[in-house]
């Protein structure tokens, strides 16, 4: 099985996947290592990615999935996906594949975000990844107020993993 978990910056991917991983003894990936470093640059001074920006990183994704199922390895992968459109590149030909969409409101995510240290993502581009989300149907959708053991549980409990 291949787990993606999925939400905007400060949503808890990364933090929710490391240890989802661990409890499992899975392969963590998060999406955000996997960006050319211009997109990694443009970020840090605040600049939101162009759709063409993100392609390249989204196509890596999906071949990081693809090898991964091909070979029926687990795997959890902690990415934004926030648009349908990256969700159908990242998700293409990976049938094994189960999305957790980690849904929070702006304010417990901006709280999240301003206490993070040397993050690339800065709290004021928040708002355009919100702006920029399509939320996605008939998937796995936790609510992200719970604390972060509780999370993992739902998820595991959910997915029967």
């Amino acid at each position: 099985m291949i787990i993606l978990l999925m939400g905007v910056a400060g949503s808890g991917k990364t933090t929710v996947g490391e240890l989802l991983a661990g409890q499992l003894e899975w392969p963590f990936h998060d999406a955000d290592d996997f960006h050319p470093q211009e997109n990694v640059e443009k970020m840090a001074k605040g600049i939101p990615l162009t759709d063409q920006d993100r392609l390249p990183w989204l196509e890596r994704l999906n071949g990081l999935l693809r090898n991964a199922s091909q070979l029926n390895s687990n795997i959890v992968l902690a990415c934004s996906a926030l648009k349908n459109s990256y969700r159908e590149v990242i998700c293409a030909d990976v049938p094994d594949l189960r999305i957790v969409y980690l849904k929070g409101d702006y304010r417990l995510i901006e709280r999240r975000m301003l206490e993070r240290k040397n993050h690339y993502m800065k709290h004021g581009m928040l708002r355009s990844q919100l702006d920029a989300l399509e939320e996605p149907t008939g998937v796995l959708t936790i609510d992200i107020t719970e604390d972060i053991p509780t999370i993992v549980k739902e998820i595991r409990s959910s997915l029967d993993v």
